[in-house]
């Protein structure tokens, strides 16, 4: 069993440590030998089987609730579990919440009601398409333009690496409508994903499977107010969904890390060399000690910054950029280690530790790469210095 003395510490109340038991125990039963031959439908299960559970109501902002609020805390607890127990039901999870944040956060009540009715309950998948071919982590250099035209505005340009392209039903879209220079020229917009001129140009296929696509858009007409909050506002409202959000990934991080040093305990108390327990072996010993000093460093990094949130902070950028960075280049080593403890089976197809090692590698790199989080650590601290 996993590790949950961390639910004791201060960042949580008992509706955190009460979620994460029923959590588990759904996790548990629904979730055990789950089929991922067919990515698309195992998803599309996946959000149904979170929202029919209530799972999803976290996700998003209650839309018949005007001071409802997302609780990070309640996010990463959820992003955590989920993915100890399978990357596949983290993912969905993930993206009925980072796919509608410019809806909950910025959005109206009348497109509040439209999407998030739906997404909560599982029954209209969501997607955040910000990355652009030559603009992932450069967001202000994105080249795809929104045209004012009378009532409407029309879209050009590409889309790509959108999580749950092809498969969702509202996309949450950003682009140029030029109101200044680089990152103040951005807007973002609700566009179903049957409105003519948006294509699946191509999907995508990456070493852990997930849906994925790249998308065009030509000559594809939005009626003005599928616009989310005010023209030029797009950089501001990303940068706001990304300060919720990426905590979480750092959790999904922390959850697969967890699960690959449970794994490991499990195979250096059962498996014997040399007469003895591998558990015996300084080495091995020396192993585990990095394995928990890792995961709960990284626990204490992410549970701080979604505590930071949850308790009003207006941005935590730099602590959800540092619980980022830390979480998913550690569990990256966590699970590397784990590979190492299991031998031959560590990297047999199939395996669970074979697995991880796959699923933690985009970590480091989607919602800001690791090297773009040591430059929104570095900025802010020097900020910070200098009283600013």
């Amino acid at each position: 069993m996993s590790d949950r003395s961390f639910l004791q510490w201060p960042f949580f109340d008992e509706v955190h440590r009460d979620l994460a038991d029923q959590v588990d125990a759904w996790a548990t039963k629904e979730l055990a030998d789950l089929d991922h031959s067919n990515v698309d439908e195992t998803c599309k299960f996946l959000v149904k089987a979170l929202g029919d559970a209530g799972w999803l109501k976290l996700s998003a902002v209650d839309p018949t609730d005007q001071g409802s609020k997302i609780d990070v805390r309640s996010l990463c607890i959820m992003r955590e579990t989920l993915a100890r127990h399978d990357g596949l039901a983290d993912f969905a999870f993930a993206m009925q919440g980072l796919g509608t944040g410019c809806i909950s956060l910025f959005g109206s009540e009348a497109q509040k009601t439209e999407w998030l009715t739906k997404t909560r309950a599982g029954e209209a998948l969501s997607a955040f398409a910000l990355s652009e071919p030559a603009s992932g982590s450069d967001v202000a250099n994105m080249a795809m333009t929104a045209v004012r035209d009378g009532d409407d505005y029309v879209l050009n340009g590409e889309k790509t690496w959108i999580s749950n392209g092809g498969i969702a039903d509202v996309y949450c879209v950003f682009a140029r409508t030029g109101e200044a220079p680089g990152a103040k020229g951005l807007s973002v917009f609700i566009v179903p994903a049957d409105t003519p001129g948006l294509e699946i140009a191509e999907r995508l296929e990456v070493v852990a499977p997930h849906p994925l696509a790249r998308l065009a858009f030509k000559d594809c007409r939005i009626p003005a107010s599928a616009m989310i909050g005010n023209p030029g506002e797009g950089f501001r409202i990303a940068m706001s969904v990304l300060d919720v959000f990426r905590s979480t990934v750092a959790a999904a991080a922390l959850g697969f890390a967890r699960r690959a040093l449970d794994e490991s305990l499990s195979r250096v108390s059962d498996r014997e060399l040399f007469g003895a327990p591998m558990s015996d072996l300084q080495m091995v010993q020396g192993h585990i000690a990095d394995m928990a000093l890792d995961v709960d460093a990284a626990a204490l990094l992410v549970y701080r910054a979604a505590w930071l949130k949850d308790q009003g902070a207006p941005r935590v950028s730099r602590e959800a950029a540092m619980a980022k960075l830390y979480a998913t280049d550690h569990a990256q080593d966590v699970i590397d280690k784990a590979v190492q403890l299991h031998g031959g089976d560590g990297v047999r197809k199939g395996h669970i530790v074979e697995s991880l090692y796959r699923e933690i590698r985009a970590l480091r790199i989607y919602e800001g790469a690791s090297d773009v989080q040591k430059v929104v650590i570095a900025r802010q601290t020097l900020a910070n210095s200098k009283g600013v």
